[in-house]
């Protein structure tokens, strides 16, 4: 990468992590209260709680380049062991030290080597993750989650999006998003992002003739 291109990307970034800091601040208002029973409800990322999938986002606020490639290479690039090596360093002995920790992180910058766009990408998605088992919602500001859509047409960083939509025509109802040729499929810009990223559950929130086609690409988050 050019200097010039190192510095764009990096007035980027300095754009996006107001909106991360947002995100995660909601998202830590909208868990306080919550019982235990509640923290125990099963996430849409398989296999996990919703306090578990808040203490991945709590890992990913902590790890900077240099602690996530150690991390790798003492799983032996066994990414998924990563993942799971670093949600259980987060996790705490309780959900209200989950939650505290969490908070935390709320001004972190610190992330592993990805850009900016990808950590508000995980910071909406893996929110929604949570919420929508528990019955909470968030009326997201339209500028925020249509960058994240934008960004994740073009990308199959770290969760598999643009290859997801392929021959498809996504089209939101509630703002400028748009991308694609093909089968329909429209809807709220909030479910096109859940959906791309393998949200079968949002699938039920779109329309057109691409639904079907699209809930058959999503699995396991």
């Amino acid at each position: 990468m050019t200097d010039q291109a190192l510095t764009a990307d990096r007035h980027r970034g300095a754009g996006t992590w107001p909106l991360i800091h947002a995100e995660r601040a909601a998202l830590a208002a909208d868990l306080a209260g919550l019982t235990d029973e509640q923290w125990e409800t099963p996430s849409l990322c398989a296999g996990l709680t919703v306090r578990e999938v808040l203490a991945h986002l709590t890992a990913g606020a902590s790890l900077n380049a240099v602690r996530w490639l150690a991390g790798v290479v003492r799983c032996r690039f066994d990414f998924d062991r990563q993942v799971a090596v670093r949600l259980a360093e987060q996790l705490g002995a309780s959900p209200g030290e989950t939650l505290e920790r969490f908070r935390r992180t709320v001004p972190s910058t610190t992330k592993p080597p990805l850009p900016a766009i990808a950590m508000l990408g995980e910071t909406i998605v893996h929110g929604e993750d949570i919420r929508r088992p528990l019955g909470i919602r968030r009326d997201h500001p339209i500028d925020v989650v249509t960058r994240t859509a934008e960004y994740y047409r073009g990308s199959d960083l770290v969760v598999v999006a643009r290859g997801r939509i392929g021959g498809l025509r996504l089209v939101a109802d509630d703002g400028p998003f748009t991308t694609g040729s093909g089968p329909l499929v429209s809807g709220r810009t909030l479910a096109l992002v859940m959906a791309m990223t393998g949200r079968a559950a949002y699938c039920d929130d779109l329309e057109g003739d691409g639904v079907d086609l699209l809930r058959g690409r999503c699995g396991p988050a």
